[in-house]
């Protein structure tokens, strides 16, 4: 089996990549700070797989640590690197924590491999398009201003990937531009688990409605949309981790060459209060909300063009905004009755 390095491997996506990698063949080795995870996570797959992967504990920004590491795995044949600061939010509040993070961990894993045949799967972002100017945003819209320092994180990290193969890297890349993952593993075993207050619409959902916080601020309901509320295309973490092992395996043929980038979503925006009321209509839970001012960082609206992702990637998504809800909300009451 093809061993994959699997950094953030602990992470909500990286944790049902694993699973898929292993659906499908795949060796994965973990690594993960634990920064923003908990390493409980490793029995819950564990749980679902039916053992625990090869786990590393580290932070990638230790480059001499990261050395060592390639030296322990030699013989990978792909890295999906998950590990990253993600929230827009946060990253507005302390942009150079993000800077530091997001830069150093990419090199130093780079680094470690480089002059090696290896495929790698980039963790990118629609927050790379900034705000568009045309809806469904296509692989090739132009790159825009990035509205927060996590986008911009996002932007140059792609075009350090691109240069990297222009300049005739061993590497082949795929940068895979997700919208907004949610939901859970179809066990409810694994799932989003923010460390603190959620910085993401769905986990403050899950958690509003089973107690832990008292109400959710969607943040603007004076935007150019239908109600008012920012749209984004939401995407469930399960058909998001097949992408990754769809990415490797069209990098595994002779044809595929260089560098790329897909858009992964469903292509159908979503607004925050149409996330909301189908939470409630799909899990019968009543939530308790109000309207706060708009948020730093956030784009109006979002959703993608994902026709590239069918034709040429060979995948598409499966399950719908209800099904979504249904599994987050599943998670929500399984570690409520189970702490992690």
């Amino acid at each position: 089996m093809a061993k994959i390095l699997v950094t953030g491997g602990l992470g909500f996506i990286g944790s049902h990549t694993v699973v898929e990698l292993i659906n499908s063949g795949y060796e994965p080795i973990i690594v993960d700070d634990l920064s923003n995870s908990d390493p409980k996570i490793m029995d819950q797959l564990a749980k679902i797989i039916g053992y625990k992967p090869p786990f590393y504990k580290l932070d990638l920004c230790d480059e001499q640590g990261t050395k060592e590491l390639a030296k322990k795995e030699p013989d990978i044949a792909g890295i999906i690197h998950f590990a990253a600061f993600k929230a827009v939010g946060e990253s507005v509040q302390q942009p150079i924590k993000y800077y530091r993070n997001n830069f150093y961990s990419l090199l130093n894993i780079l680094n470690a491999y480089d002059g090696k045949p290896v495929n790698f799967v980039f963790s990118s972002s629609c927050t790379v398009y900034g705000q568009p100017d045309v809806l469904p945003v296509t692989e090739s819209a132009p790159v825009k201003t990035a509205e927060s320092p996590y986008g911009n994180t996002k932007q140059i990290a792609e075009e350090m990937l691109k240069d990297m193969q222009t300049a005739g890297s061993s590497y082949k890349v795929i940068s895979l531009r997700y919208f907004n993952p949610v939901g859970a593993h179809s066990s409810a075993l694994i799932g989003e688990l923010p460390i603190g207050v959620p910085q993401n619409l769905v986990p403050f959902i899950t958690q509003t409605a089973i107690g832990k916080r008292e109400k959710i601020t969607v943040f603007g309901d004076d935007y150019s949309t239908l109600d008012g509320s920012c749209i984004r295309d939401y995407i469930h973490v399960v058909d998001l981790a097949k992408a990754h092992v769809a990415a490797l395996k069209l990098m595994e043929a002779e044809t595929f060459k260089g560098y790329d980038v897909f858009n992964i979503g469903t292509g159908t925006g979503s607004s925050v209060l149409e996330v909301i009321r189908a939470f409630e209509q799909s899990t019968g839970q009543k939530l308790n909300y109000q309207i706060g001012p708009r948020r730093g960082g956030d784009i109006e609206q979002v959703w993608g063009d994902v026709n590239k992702s069918k034709n040429i990637l060979k995948w598409q998504t499966e399950l719908d905004l209800d099904t979504m809800m249904q599994s987050a909300w599943e998670w929500e009451k399984y570690i409520a009755q189970n702490p992690l």
